[in-house]
């Protein structure tokens, strides 16, 4: 028996918020896959590594399953990077989100690579917490034709089965003042302190009094602001970056004409997302459901509404439904990350079971009653 305990310690001693720790992470991934003769394809996509791996039926028109996963992590402190134990919890940078699912996919594929009923694709990318968000390297992999028939990414869920996540709109604003000495700033106009009561503004349109079934609001983030370029003078200019995680069924361009009409403001650049929802009837997503309630029988199986974004959104722009569905495990992108290494036996069994059970539930067709919704805010 694999220990995911082990891989996942592993992964999480590389910092993968690094470009030559993410290199050297792929190629532990990739060795450790082909230790245990599993073929791998590697890519570059913008100088950084993609990997992907098939077990299972290689026969034409067979039911394909996407694992999908990343490497990379947001940025951390050095003792993040050195994992500990207390209790059930694992500890460390990507623990939760999302080196932890990753390391017990790639068990999982080795354990189902006998079966030849279901083709099974690990698709392991570098760049999903990038800021790039133009080009991101799972758009390139479903393009190429490795989307398959369903995906499954490892975002944290908490063993629920994630089927709506909102969108992304990120904007990067420009707020004008009028420069002074700083001496007398009452004879200027501070483009820093007109930001703080710019994004103040945004908080309180009408979007952000909006909710939906599984969310009771968008969310609304300052993630940067820029301004001032001398300590003795009122800063004439403000750049910050606002992070709108918009509902499904909300208009992006309607959010972005009522920021717009904010006097005193440039929208620089924008960056759109679109949100993720799939039916909690449809088949995979059913057959996904019995197993994971078979892996984890003392806790009701729920579809779940994510405040976050993910690479999901990249196969169902193609028409392929995805959903996220990670381990237990709490503290993403913070300080205490952990995830439970009791969920990730359970989660990797899921897996199984949901590849094993799958050609059946296709065969049935049935739509079954669906899963109990529960409002977002596991992401």
């Amino acid at each position: 028996m694999i220990d995911e305990r082990n891989l996942v310690e592993r992964l999480i001693r590389y910092d993968t918020s690094r470009a030559d720790d993410l290199v050297a992470a792929a190629g532990f991934v990739k060795g450790w896959l082909e230790s245990r003769e599993i073929e791998v394809r590697d890519h570059d996509h913008n100088g950084r590594p993609v990997l992907v791996a098939e077990v299972g039926s290689r026969q034409s028109g067979a039911p394909c399953v996407v694992f999908h996963g990343h490497l990379d992590v947001v940025p951390g402190q050095p003792a993040q990077f050195e994992p500990r134990l207390e209790g059930d919890r694992l500890i460390g940078r990507g623990a939760y989100d999302m080196k932890g699912a990753l390391a017990a996919m790639m068990c999982a594929l080795k354990d189902l690579e006998e079966q030849d009923a279901v083709k099974v694709r690990l698709v392991c990318v570098p760049d999903e917490e990038s800021e790039e968000l133009d080009e991101r390297s799972t758009d390139a992999v479903v393009a190429a034709g490795l989307g398959g028939d369903f995906a499954i990414t490892g975002e944290p869920t908490n063993m629920h089965i994630g089927v709506q996540a909102k969108g992304v709109l990120v904007m990067r604003i420009v707020v004008h003042g009028r420069a002074a000495h700083s001496s007398t700033p009452w004879l200027g106009d501070n483009a820093v302190l007109k930001a703080i009561d710019v994004f103040r503004r945004i908080e309180t349109l009408p979007f952000s009094r909006e909710s939906s079934e599984m969310f009771d609001r968008p969310s609304i983030n300052l993630g940067r602001i820029e301004g001032g370029d001398a300590l003795n003078k009122v800063p004439d200019r403000c750049e910050m970056a606002v992070d709108v995680r918009y509902l499904p069924g909300q208009d992006p361009g309607e959010i972005l004409a009522q920021v717009r009409a904010i006097p005193g403001i440039d929208v620089k650049r924008t960056f759109i997302h679109p949100p993720v929802t799939v039916s909690p009837t449809d088949p995979y997503v059913r057959a996904l459901r019995e197993a994971v309630a078979r892996a984890t029988p003392d806790t009701e199986t729920l579809s779940v509404g994510r405040d976050g974004a993910s690479d999901a959104a990249s196969f169902i722009e193609a028409g392929i439904p995805a959903v996220e569905f990670g381990p237990a495990g709490s503290g993403h992108h913070g300080p205490e990350e952990w995830v439970s290494l009791s969920s990730l036996v359970r989660y990797r069994a899921a897996l199984g079971d949901f590849v094993r059970g799958l050609p059946a539930w296709l065969e049935r067709g049935d739509a079954g009653t669906g899963l109990t919704a529960i409002e977002g805010g596991l992401a």
